[in-house]
C-alpha cells in the first residue's frame, strides 16, 4: 500500500478524488480485505465496519479500485514497484 498519509494513486487522476487515509487506516483496511474475500455480500459495508466506521462504504470501495489499477501498473511494468520504509512497518 502506498504511504500512511494519503490514497495510494501515484497517477495523479485518483489521488485528486481520494480521501486521506492513515497508516493505521490502511493496515486495518488490508485485515479487512483478506477477512472479507471477494464475492462477500456488502462487502464494502464489512471493510468499512471492521474499521471502526472512520470510512464509509463508497470510500472503500474506491481506495480498493486504486489499489488495483495501481497494481495493474506495477504488474504491466508501466510503474516502477514501490520503494517502502519497511523499518518498524508492521509495529
Amino acid at each position: 500500500m502506498s504511504s500512511g498519509s494519503r490514497s495510494s494513486s501515484r497517477n495523479g487522476s485518483s489521488a485528486n478524488m481520494a480521501s486521506t487515509w492513515s497508516t493505521r487506516e490502511n493496515k486495518l483496511f488490508e485485515e479487512a480485505l483478506a477477512y472479507y474475500g471477494e464475492g462477500t455480500p456488502d462487502r464494502w459495508h464489512k471493510v468499512s465496519r471492521a474499521m471502526g466506521g472512520s470510512k464509509t462504504a463508497d470510500e472503500v470501495r474506491r481506495h480498493y479500485e486504486v489499489l488495483e489499477h495501481d497494481v495493474g501498473l506495477i504488474e504491466s511494468g508501466r510503474l516502477p514497484f514501490p520503494k517502502y520504509n519497511t523499518q518498524g512497518a508492521w509495529n
